[in-house]
């Protein structure tokens, strides 16, 4: 969806907030350069490169950055590099071997049922790394916890945050490396706590996150992550439930409808759904499905009609 209101922006920033499946896009506008951060998911590549388009008028796209490799903020990368040939892409340093080889275990698509057209890049970027986008200076900042390799953007000129996943207004991303078969999880919440930390440091006057609008509203928005990630400390299994209903939703709004017929099965054809049912529910695929179906319909997540599930709001 087109870019809403808020705490102001640069004149050369554009964010546009995109449903759940697609990362939002940040969009820059510099003098001699344009660029985006993130790229959607591939099903919504098209509609990705008509916004995009819309913004830039009559000048190209010239580099796109990824804060990390996760479906839903590099799936655009392939359409936008043949709407404008020659666009240089940029990844963290860490995620280069499961994109030169498109491992797609690493990428985290086959092990939950995920597309992304395969795609080159050009460059690569780490912590402590600066980038020029939109005539204004972004240090990248490690923020490991949802992945390990993900990246941050500060700009302290404009005390702005581009957070990715590592902070939403309502929390955070799933935090995958703690699932199972990670028999000790407990590194990867402390590791998701010092981003956390390392945020509250930062003293940030916006942030845009990777998902939904951005908000100003930073301490309290920190407040409610602590609570919910101390939620998972005390009982590690809670991500990985947690986790589970994510990767049915995520699937249901990539979809738009699922069948409830044949519901168990699918679910046990995603490896790492299989993970969780093998260390924390220990059910027979049908009943996994029932209990998951049951906890969204719980929190008035998702609406069934004439054998189908449907998420409850489009």
């Amino acid at each position: 969806m087109p870019e809403r209101g808020g705490p102001p922006l640069p004149a050369s920033m554009r964010v546009l907030e995109r449903g759940w499946v697609s990362s939002n896009n940040i969009v820059f506008l510099g003098r001699a350069e344009t660029a985006v951060v993130d790229t959607g998911y591939g099903r919504h590549a098209a509609q990705t490169v008509a916004l995009i388009r819309h913004l830039l008028g009559e000048r190209g796209l010239d580099r796109i950055v990824n804060t990390h490799t996760h479906s839903d903020h590099v799936g655009g990368n392939a359409a936008l590099a043949r709407a404008w040939p020659g666009v240089r892409v940029t990844i963290p340093h860490g995620e280069v071997e499961a994109v030169s080889t498109w491992d797609e275990a690493a990428l985290h698509l086959a092990p939950m049922g995920q597309e992304c057209e395969p795609f080159t890049f050009d460059h690569t970027f780490g912590p402590g790394d600066e980038l020029v986008l939109g005539d204004l200076r972004w240090r990248a900042l490690a923020s490991p916890g949802h992945d390990m390799e993900s990246l941050m953007l500060w700009c302290a000129s404009e005390r702005i945050l581009i957070s990715a996943d590592a902070l939403w207004e309502n929390g955070f991303g799933v935090i995958f490396p703690a699932l199972p078969p990670e028999t000790a999880p407990q590194a990867f919440l402390a590791a998701q706590r010092g981003t956390l930390e390392a945020i509250a440091a930062l003293d940030a006057r916006l942030v845009i996150p990777g998902h939904g609008a951005p908000f100003a509203n930073v301490a309290e928005v920190l407040e409610r992550a602590h609570s919910r990630l101390a939620w998972f400390e005390a009982d590690p299994v809670r991500n990985s439930r947690n986790a589970a209903k994510v990767m049915l939703m995520f699937l249901l709004m990539i979809e738009g409808r699922m069948a409830l017929d044949g519901l168990g099965a699918r679910l046990a054809g995603l490896s790492l759904m299989g993970a969780i049912n093998d260390a924390v529910y220990r059910l027979p695929p049908d009943q996994l499905a029932a209990t998951l179906l049951a906890d969204l319909r719980r929190s008035a997540a998702v609406r069934i009609e004439d054998g189908w599930l449907y998420p409850a709001h489009p």
